[in-house]
């Protein structure tokens, strides 16, 4: 296998440069300076600059600094685990419905636990979606059901069942201490007890979601920023019509 060879750059090609940015249980001061420095040189870079540095309260401070790197990293040794579905348009997912199955989709979501946002749930499910991409609500053939926000996962299950969902969608965005890998993986495990897992196709998203991570966390799939309706959809309508030819 040919390397692939990369370096970040910031001014020239590959001149190794980047910009960091953390905070550090410190006091603004010239000691937290040189701690913010010997915090970049201890990931690996060198020529370090303490660009920016301001309090953050009392024994807490941020910085922002520059550094070099000298070691590439080889593109071609990296493994990626991503939805392999080929995302269609609103209308080809609507004519693959309508083609495949002799009844609507029901597709149930929520943010569940207890975060209270809802901006990736509606993005995905409400009507109007966002960045001129339709939410769920809007397809033909698909029932959405939207439950809002701090559900937990007994309720989403209870409600799953009730609408005979096809479709489990969670949406995760405080992930603070990693409570979202807690969260959902407490879900799966209540499908599982519960002897529900193999009735739903069961997706993820947030911003700090990737595909890799949900199916290692036992969902079907999972999604991250910049992803639609029509990802979700794509990715939904295909698992639920290869599941259904399996069972024939």
């Amino acid at each position: 296998m040919n390397k692939k060879l990369l370096l970040p750059y910031g001014d020239t090609l590959d001149d190794g440069k980047v910009q960091l940015s953390f905070s550090l249980p410190c006091p603004c001061n010239p000691t937290g300076d040189a701690a913010a420095k010997a915090t970049a040189e201890a990931m690996g870079l060198y020529d370090v600059h303490v660009v920016h540095s301001s309090a953050l309260g009392e024994g807490f401070s941020f910085y922002v600094v520059y550094g070099m790197r000298k070691d590439p990293i080889d593109i071609s040794t990296l493994e990626v685990r991503d939805v392999e579905t080929q995302a269609m348009s609103k209308d080809e997912v609507e004519a693959f419905i309508a083609e495949k199955f002799d009844r609507p989709l029901v597709f149930i979501g929520a943010s569940t636990g207890s975060d209270a946002h809802t901006v990736g749930i509606d993005a995905i499910m409400n009507m109007k979606g966002i960045h001129g991409h339709y939410g769920l609500e809007r397809y033909k053939g698909i029932q959405a059901i939207n439950l809002g926000s701090q559900v937990d996962n007994e309720t989403l299950l209870e409600k799953a069942k009730e609408h005979r969902a096809d479709v489990i969608l969670v949406s995760q965005t405080v992930t603070q201490k990693d409570i979202h890998i807690r969260n959902l993986t407490a879900f799966v495990e209540l499908l599982e007890a519960e002897g529900e897992r193999d009735n739903f196709i069961i997706v993820v998203g947030g911003a700090r979601i990737s595909h890799a991570l949900a199916k290692e966390l036992g969902f079907d799939a999972g999604f991250g920023p910049k992803k639609y309706a029509f990802d979700v959809a794509s990715f939904a309508v295909n698992a639920l019509f290869d599941k259904m030819r399996h069972q024939e």
